[in-house]
């Protein structure tokens, strides 16, 4: 036994039986609830979407999706393909409130450009694990603008989105009935670089709270004569 799942080997997979499937559901129902909060601040426009990250973030998790379900992959694949469904809802509403258009420069373009090229890899590949690597590089390349600009202008994001996507992605560890790579890389690939957008997001908070209480235990420590 593994906590409430049984395991199983054959032919040097692991299977497991799931006792409670419905987490998945419930992880793709906050990732839902999370990319309605970035939609809503995109529309005041509170939030500023990349929309060359969106676009590919809508484009590699519907690829690794296809290559999952190709490979035999069941429920646990509903995180990854609702992480695709969100960007394109995101996408379209950067189009709706013009004041939310995040200015494109060079460094976007070229990661667009390269994302587009492991998407082509993918294509002309049937593996379904290399398809999903080339998935997940891809997905990964697209990150690196939101990445640079959560840490840069945090205040640009909201980090609902990201917080959900990294529930949702840890839940489809617990809907894996076949230890094959195909079926957790993406899922992996998801709680880390969804964990990396948080800390760019939050970093400054924090460090501007430590200072904050670093400036109060001086203001006790050494008081004005």
């Amino acid at each position: 036994m593994y906590g409430d799942r049984t395991i199983e080997t054959h032919q040097g997979y692991k299977f497991v039986k799931i006792m409670f499937p419905q987490v998945v559901f419930v992880g793709a129902v906050a990732q839902l609830l999370g990319g309605v909060a970035y939609i809503k601040d995109t529309l005041w426009g509170e939030t500023k979407p990349n929309r060359v990250t969106w676009f590919l973030w809508m484009l590699a998790p519907y690829i690794a999706t296809a290559a999952a379900l190709s490979d035999g992959v069941g429920w646990a694949v509903l995180p990854v393909f609702t992480a695709g469904f969100v960007p394109m809802c995101v996408l379209l509403a950067s189009f709706i409130n013009k004041n939310t258009y995040w200015k494109l420069g060079v460094f976007d373009y070229t990661c667009g450009g390269v994302s587009i090229l492991a998407l082509v890899l993918w294509y002309i590949t049937n593996e379904p694990v290399i398809a999903v690597i080339f998935a997940a590089t891809a997905d990964g390349i697209a990150a690196l603008p939101t990445l640079a600009k959560a840490w840069s202008y945090p205040e640009t994001e909201t980090s609902a989105v990201y917080a959900t996507a990294l529930f949702g992605a840890l839940t489809s560890f617990l809907a894996i009935q076949m230890w094959a790579a195909s079926e957790y890389i993406f899922p992996a690939y998801l709680v880390f670089i969804n964990s990396a957008i948080l800390f760019a997001i939050y970093r400054k908070r924090f460090a501007t709270q430590q200072v904050a209480l670093l400036g109060g235990r001086r203001k006790v420590d050494f008081p004005l004569q």
